[in-house]
């Protein structure tokens, strides 16, 4: 903290005011005259940035805050001789700012500590073997980098081999991860195992680490609703604040008391009713909320996403890289050799498992007799589309013939992909995929917690109602487009339900962009990670659930710090007008109070799960 202080301006002021202060009282104490001076410098360098915060909103914004009721009780102390009463209200007052600083600054430092510790160059391989040192910026797509036994990746990429990777600074765990050769590893993640060759994945600015920093930065930015309710309420409050105490200044007067006492009694009610401590209520602990979601690989857009998240009633989750590993393997299939090239070559350009999935199964296949000057396009929750070769979901095909009884070699519980031309069905794949542990606790966890989970997926109602069975989801629906999707988060926001949805391709961005609160996985498409509101660094649901109970013990903690720092501030206005209540005692309850609400919120940081 004392680092802190003397790394900034305001810090600065705080510490030569503070030494003007305890200098002042020593004066004051030994009856030297020259002691009213040295508490009217200490005013100056611990009102300074309040005075100037003060000014700045009054004037730009029109909106009066509570660093004018600081300014003006102290100055009004002043005038009546109490330098001291002034001087002790600001530093506290400055005091407990640069505390709500301190815990702003402290909600990211861990995680722009994590970013400086990724890799800022690279090993890159040229094409002639040779390897040369280059920036992180100056890596391309596909580039491969060499990355060294024990050191940091210094980008995404897919590793070439099976490696051993340490993910403790993205995840929080310590253990290390197997990647198998084709399987995306992080950067700032470091290499346990022997060195491997990195084909880069996402240029340096779309890496994990990057998207952490700049969702953090967009969080400061979106305030939850208690936030933005409690600024729209300081201005006003202030405004009564300001107008109510001349007014009992006047009532005070008018009942014999001298205008001194009057006055003083009136600084005294000026002080203690600044709503500090409640304007401090939510954005401390909110902010340590998110580094601490952030810390454990679940980031969140801001605090109106986590504040959304607590009142989440229902959860629609897709299967595939969700509730399953989205590791498929052809396990059964049928088609002639010259299809089989058509379809490895339009899986090209997808990322979808599935896609990568029959890829890998035909790793020794030749393309070069396929037309590659066709282009290949996605078609929206069906497939992809090569002139007449249509490759999908069994669903996208029932206006195609099967002369060849294809769709009768479909197995239950596996998902299959059908390959039509010419609205002839001449091919067939079956794939398998396997459920993750962690979603049947985490379903089950939020079942106990109230929150209902339905299964969406475009898959068919074999796999759908087996993956359900083995999770425990009691409903789900299956053979679904993206539309159906959108109408599903539609009929239940119409029940005046707060609709989450959890997916990770581009067929569920529309889905997640409409559900009060969406839910991205990290190993997803860009366009379901950017149409959310959380993303989940690793495809963990028990990470969710434990963000659904951060997001509960947030909200909990503002509630505490409303209604103790509206208690105090009842409190003390009661004693100020009985007259129990004198302004040393009144600024060290008040300014004590923020500070203990401040405090309060930074708990979040340290929370374990």
């Amino acid at each position: 903290m004392f680092r802190y202080l003397l790394t900034n301006l305001q810090g600065r002021f705080l510490l030569i005011g503070t030494l003007f202060l305890v200098t002042g009282f020593l004066l004051l104490f030994a009856g030297h005259p020259a002691n009213p001076y040295v508490f009217y410098l200490a005013i100056f360098f611990l009102g300074f940035f309040a005075a100037q915060a003060a000014v700045v909103d009054t004037l730009q914004n029109k909106s009066p805050n509570v660093d004018l009721l600081m300014i003006l009780s102290a100055l009004g102390a002043s005038l009546i001789h109490y330098e001291s009463e002034g001087a002790m209200l600001l530093f506290i007052f400055a005091a407990a700012e640069a505390l709500e600083e301190f815990a702003t600054g402290k909600s990211t430092k861990a995680i722009e500590e994590l970013m400086g510790q990724v890799p800022t160059t690279a090993q890159l391989v040229k094409d002639n073997g040779d390897v040369i040192e280059v920036t992180t910026e100056e890596l391309a797509l596909g580039d491969r980098v060499v990355v060294a036994r024990g050191a940091q990746l210094p980008i995404d990429g897919y590793v070439d081999r099976s490696v051993l990777v340490n993910e403790a600074a993205l995840t929080g765990e310590s253990i290390p991860v197997e990647k198998v050769s084709g399987e995306e590893a992080f950067a700032g993640t470091i290499n346990e195992g022997n060195a491997f060759h990195l084909s880069v994945s996402k240029l340096s600015s779309e890496t994990i680490f990057s998207n952490i920093i700049r969702m953090v930065d967009e969080a400061q930015n979106r305030p939850s609703q208690i936030s933005k309710f409690i600024d729209r309420f300081e201005s006003k409050y202030v405004i009564t604040v300001l107008l109510v105490v001349p007014i009992f200044i006047a009532i005070l007067y008018f009942q014999h008391q001298n205008f001194s006492e009057a006055f003083y009694r009136g600084m005294i009610l000026l002080t203690v009713a600044s709503p500090c401590a409640l304007v401090a209520s939510a954005t401390p602990a909110t902010l340590s909320a998110i580094s601490h979601g952030a810390k454990n690989g679940v980031l969140f857009k801001g605090g109106a996403a986590m504040e959304e998240l607590s009142r989440m009633d229902i959860l629609f989750s897709d299967k595939t890289g969700t509730l399953t590993h989205g590791d498929f393997e052809v396990v059964a299939y049928e088609a002639d050799e010259a299809t089989i090239q058509e379809v490895v070559y339009m899986e090209q350009f997808s990322s979808h498992p599935i896609a990568q999935a029959i890829i890998s199964a035909f790793p020794d296949i030749e393309l070069d007799q396929v037309n590659q000057a066709e282009s290949v396009e996605e078609v929206s929750g069906k497939g992809l589309r090569k002139g007449q070769l249509l490759v999908g979901k069994p669903a996208a095909f029932d206006e195609y013939s099967d002369p060849r009884q294809i769709r009768s070699k479909r197995q239950p519980g596996y998902t299959s992909v059908f390959v039509g031309r010419d609205q002839e069905i001449i091919g067939y794949f079956n794939l398998a995929d396997q459920v993750r542990t962690e979603s049947k606790e985490a379903v089950q966890a939020f079942k106990n917690s109230g929150v209902e989970l339905v299964l969406l997926t475009g898959d068919n109602h074999e796999v759908a109602q087996k993956v359900a069975e083995e999770v425990g989801i009691e409903l789900f629906h299956a053979d679904l487009s993206p539309e159906d999707k959108i109408k599903f988060v539609q009929e239940s926001q119409a029940k005046d339900l707060s609709v989450g949805m959890i997916g990770d391709g581009i067929n569920d961005a529309p889905a997640l962009a409409n559900a009060e609160i969406g839910i991205a996985m990290g190993s997803g498409s860009s366009i379901a990670m950017e149409s959310s509101e959380v993303v989940i660094v690793q495809n963990d649901l028990n990470k969710l659930y434990d963000s659904y109970q951060l997001s509960h013990r947030l909200n909990r903690i503002i509630l505490q710090n409303v209604i103790f720092s509206v208690g105090v501030i009842i409190t003390l206005i009661i004693l100020n007008i009985i007259g129990w209540l004198d302004l040393p005692l009144g600024v060290v309850f008040h300014e004590g109070s923020t500070i203990l609400v401040i405090l309060n919120g930074l708990r979040l940081l340290k929370r374990k799960d």
